[in-house]
């Protein structure tokens, strides 16, 4: 049967490809975003779409719609992003999570959190479990988005325990693909950018530290499978994939695939830069039945691909502004 689904951040990176996912396999969805860190670009091609309603709103202010089900995506997860404001950064976390939960727990829905793998910090466990409880600085210019995500899950399993209804959590690592925002401060999208336009590319500290990147269709599937999955299995379930690289196999990777003539340029690395970020996915396969298909390279070429369209546009300036490109939530 069909659904009624509402998604917050739904003009978000991952909420857009969400949105599209759900309004093909024929749900009505009801995208709320307030555009503080998404672009509507992102969802301009849904618009025409009957099953599909836009809301313009804050959800750190309480709203109420009748909906079947909800993903709760909305926070600025990039650190340029989420360290501008970093108070309104903890507010979206905290009391968007909890305007949420009210509207489940009133309508007797399964609401499901997208939570991140920062909350695992600079982990001493590798690969990273769920059962880990993390290496975390909860005073640090990454901790409204970190401890904010924290925070987050103890509301979601407090609400759960306390009004008994189904929640979903899902923690994810680092993600990639089309719609991306080329300025937000991430590693797959500075060295694309960067290399597209043959700049130096920024690697913080050597390159050492290591990341595991998900293509965008394949977390967006083990999402859904997740909110699909019986109600007594609640997570944290860990999302991402296994196969991990260096920072500077990746820059390395990237300029082969663009043909670019970029050259690397090292920098210090910034303060609570993870030295490295993997996940254990055991779980996930043994409840979903989930395990990532698209190889980084493939997902890279489609990613730069899409990069590439965009850059030729006059409205995307030609000097990009780099932050903290060894740094992705």
């Amino acid at each position: 049967m069909n659904k009624r689904i509402l998604i917050t951040g739904g003009a978000g990176f991952i909420g857009s490809h969400l949105s599209e996912r759900l309004l093909n396999d024929g749900n009505n969805v009801i995208c709320l975003d307030n555009f503080h860190t998404s672009n509507k670009a992102n969802i301009e091609h849904l618009l025409e779409n009957p099953l599909f309603k836009l809301v313009q709103h804050d959800v750190t202010i309480p709203y109420f719609i009748e909906a079947d089900e909800i993903y709760n995506l909305a926070c600025p997860a990039s650190p340029i992003h989420y360290q501008n404001n970093p108070i309104k950064t903890m507010k979206t976390s905290i009391l968007g999570s909890i305007n949420m939960l009210e509207l489940a727990e009133k309508l007797g829905i399964k609401i499901l959190q997208a939570s991140t793998s920062e909350i695992y910090g600079d982990p001493e466990i590798h690969p990273q479990p769920e059962s880990y409880r993390g290496n975390v600085n909860p005073i640090g210019t990454r901790s409204c988005y970190d401890e904010g995500k924290r925070c987050a899950e103890t509301i979601f399993f407090d609400f759960h325990r306390q009004y008994k209804f189904p929640i979903k959590v899902v923690r994810i690592f680092n993600t990639y693909g089309p719609r991306m925002h080329p300025r937000d401060g991430r590693v797959v999208s500075n060295f694309i950018v960067q290399a597209l336009q043959n700049q130096e590319i920024t690697i913080y500290g050597k390159g050492h530290q290591t990341r595991s990147f998900c293509y965008i269709d394949d977390l967006i599937d083990g999402m859904i499978k997740m909110m699909q999955s019986p109600d007594d299995f609640t997570g944290p379930l860990n999302l991402g994939n296994p196969q991990e690289c260096t920072i500077l196999e990746l820059a390395e990777k990237i300029i082969d695939l663009t043909g670019s003539q970029s050259k690397l340029i090292f920098k210090p690395l910034p303060p609570d830069d993870p030295c490295r970020r993997k996940p254990s996915i055991d779980l996930a396969i043994k409840k979903l039945k989930w395990v990532p298909e698209i190889p980084l390279e493939q997902g890279l070429m489609k990613t730069i691909g899409y990069f590439r369209i965009l850059l030729s546009r006059p409205l995307i300036p030609i000097n990009f502004c780099v932050s903290h490109s060894s740094i992705l939530s």
